[in-house]
This record gives C-alpha cells, structure tokens and sequence, in this order.
C-alpha cells in the first residue's frame, strides 16, 4: 500500500501528523489554574505539549480546571497526547497549574 508517512529503516511508515495551520496555544502557568481560550478542532486527534516549568496539567471541555491532584508535567519536556479515541470523548481544552513557579505551557494541534 502506498503511504506519504515519513519511513523507517525497515521501510515500515511512521504514524506522523502534521501541525495545524492556526493551531498555536499558549496557556500562562500561574497560582490560578488556566486554560486555552480557543477550543481544539474537531479534527485534532493529537496535541503536543511544552513547559516552561514543572505544572499540573488536565485535560477536560471548556469548563476544564487542573489541580495539584491532577498530572504532574515537567518543565522542558516535549510531549504529545491523544484528544480522544473512539469510544472517550474528544478533548477540547487543557488547563494548568504551576507546581511552583510561573511558566507557559505551549500547545500546538495536530492533525
């Protein structure tokens, strides 16, 4: 079968997406736990994610609000996450807390 996936050694496709035009978030990283104001597409199966410092991060609809129960993300690591799948909801918004300092989370869709 033919495929435009990037290969690799073996000749095996690489499942790739590629980064959506006007897809760029920035959530600033505070006391106060925020969120992307703009809701991700309905066609972004996938997000990738990077701090700036150590944050809480929760993923949820636009009423979504992290807390320090929630999923500790480390400053400086990039990371990508699934919105949904076929049998859970699609995700259309992340919030985040600092674990101790302010920072930004920068989000970039993926379809």
């Amino acid at each position: 079968m033919s495929t435009q996936l990037p290969m690799d050694a073996n000749g095996h496709p690489i499942p790739a997406l590629k980064l959506k035009s006007g897809g760029a978030h920035q959530v600033n990283i505070t006391a106060t736990s925020l969120r992307n104001s703009s809701a991700f597409g309905e066609n972004t199966r996938v997000v990738s994610i990077y701090a700036t410092s150590d944050s809480y991060v929760k993923f949820g609809d636009n009423t979504v609000t992290a807390t320090s129960s929630d999923h500790f993300f480390p400053a400086g690591l990039y990371y990508d996450v699934a919105l949904g799948g076929e049998n859970s909801p699609h995700f259309t918004h992340i919030s985040a807390l600092r674990s101790s300092a302010d920072g930004v989370l920068y989000i970039s869709e993926k379809e």
